[in-house]
């Protein structure tokens, strides 16, 4: 057992107000398969760059042994696979390397004399996780394995994880977690938490402590509104004791007793706000998330599109065929299957690219579409220049931006410096902002926190809106769907 001691943590990056971490201290062990949560921007991918000594900080980090960090850079990726596995860790052995892969369901014959960059997502992780896992007396550190993945592929790497020993791991697909982690590491607003369990379980213990606490903070605020009130009782007392000297006949004697009182007075005021200021920082760890809005239209008629044995084709070769498919409103229709298999395809069919197809297809007028895309890395420039140029209100989407925990200071940054879940949330906020018949989301839970997704989850289930998306997110598809449509 080796572990990792944290002590009086504080690191800020430069040029920025805020502190990502303010004295913090954990411990964890290094044979704990560690699910690390929390917000976007709070710190997680920052923590692990910590732990490898990348950046430079106030406090300690005490390890014992060498990290490694995933995902790796590849440079070349136009080499062929196996060389950039030779690249990344040179001392490796064939046989070894083919073993993990076939734990991960791959051959390694078909992928290691392919060039690297036409492997899909999937297939680019599962070689990456296989270099990770077999560098020897190392603590892996991996960061959000699963994004652009599959269902399938999400599983077989879930059940590769679980059969290896410890490791710290990003993730926000809580099915995902559940499936391979036995700790939690929360990142919270003031602290970070290691406890036992999946997500479930620290999910459910979690809400409970919240709802403890939000009682217990309800009382916290009359209290302090209390001794705010008593203080400035005091404060009155001591101003009057101050009044009663002018004109009084024993000046000495008055002026020793308003002396003496003034003194206690203050330092009765001075305890008084010593203890208010003490009840207001247990006030700062609860994980308080607002309600989100969706801005959906109502369109004239109960259908909105209608397929029928419908099939898509590029350059003569079909991707998909025999699709019938209606959406009426208030449908939340999944798409559902492997990577590579239409679902994208189908998704900028209806968004009016122009591709080949068959079959009928059928769009009601006026309809007014709005739309996430699964990659937003081409976000840039500034916020409020982005917004206009969608035509959406800029306060309404900066007030759902901090709803979704985006900082005042997160305004100013530019777009392209921003996260990879930051970025999505912009485009998100701006979807929920714009009034819309039919919601198309394309993996809109990319890199989202897992608080964020539960607010999403919420406001789909409370406003309703027609939806069509795409999510590999189990927990996300069992809660919003209505309809799946199953390409596989």
């Amino acid at each position: 057992m080796s572990l990792i001691q944290v002590q009086h943590l504080t690191f800020g990056y430069d040029g920025s107000y805020e502190l990502i971490f303010d004295d913090v201290s954990f411990v964890l062990d290094t044979h704990f398969k560690t699910a690390l949560i929390g917000r976007n921007a709070r710190g997680k991918t920052t923590l692990l760059k910590l732990m490898m000594h990348e950046y430079e900080y106030q406090g300690q980090i005490m390890i014992h042994e060498k990290c490694c960090y995933f995902p790796y850079e590849v440079k070349n990726p136009q080499l062929l696979t196996l060389d950039v596995c030779y690249e990344i860790e040179p001392s490796l052995e064939n046989w070894r390397l083919e073993k993990e892969l076939r734990l991960l369901g791959m051959d390694a014959m078909d992928v290691f004399y392919r060039p690297f960059e036409t492997l899909s997502h999937g297939e680019q992780t599962k070689v990456l996780l296989a270099i990770l896992f077999l560098k020897e007396h190392s603590f892996l550190l991996i960061d959000e394995p699963t994004s652009h993945l599959d269902q399938d592929s999400r599983l077989k790497i879930g059940e590769y994880l679980k059969r290896q020993k410890g490791f710290l791991l990003v993730s926000h697909d809580r099915y995902f977690i559940d499936s391979c982690c036995d700790h939690v590491m929360a990142i919270n607003p003031q602290s970070i938490d290691v406890v036992n369990g999946n997500f479930s379980s620290w999910y459910e213990d979690k809400t409970k402590k919240d709802e403890r606490e939000m009682m217990l903070n309800k009382k916290l605020k009359k209290d302090i509104v209390k001794m705010e009130s008593s203080k400035r009782q005091k404060q009155n007392w001591g101003y009057q004791i101050e009044e009663s000297k002018k004109g009084a006949a024993d000046k000495g004697y008055v002026g020793h007793m308003a002396a003496k009182m003034m003194k206690r007075s203050r330092a009765i005021e001075k305890r008084q706000q010593q203890a208010i200021e003490k009840k207001k920082t247990l006030l700062k760890d609860i994980e308080e998330y607002d309600d989100l809005k969706i801005h959906c239209l109502k369109y004239f008629q109960n259908q909105i599109l209608q397929f029928q044995h419908f099939s898509l084709s590029y350059d003569h070769h079909q991707i998909f065929e025999d699709l019938s498919l209606t959406i009426h409103q208030h449908d939340r229709i999944l798409l559902k299957g492997p990577n590579g298999c239409g679902k994208s395809s189908l998704i900028r069919f209806i968004l009016g690219e122009k591709i080949e197809y068959d079959g009928q297809y059928i769009c009601g007028s006026q309809l007014k579409i709005s739309y996430v895309p699964q990659d937003c890395t081409f976000l840039s420039g500034q916020l409020d220049d982005w917004i206009e140029q969608c035509h959406s209100d800029l306060t309404l989407v900066k007030t759902l931006l901090r709803k979704l925990g985006f900082s005042r200071e997160h305004f100013d940054i530019p777009l392209e410096k921003l996260s990879q879940g930051q970025k999505k949330k912009v485009m998100l906020a701006i979807s929920l902002a714009s009034p819309a018949h039919l919601y198309i989301w394309d993996e809109p839970l990319n890199y989202i926190d897992i608080f964020s997704r539960i607010q999403i989850e919420q406001a789909i289930l409370t406003y309703q809106p027609t939806l069509l998306f795409v999510e590999h997110d189990q927990y996300f598809q069992q809660k919003i769907a209505t309809e799946v449509i199953d390409f596989s």
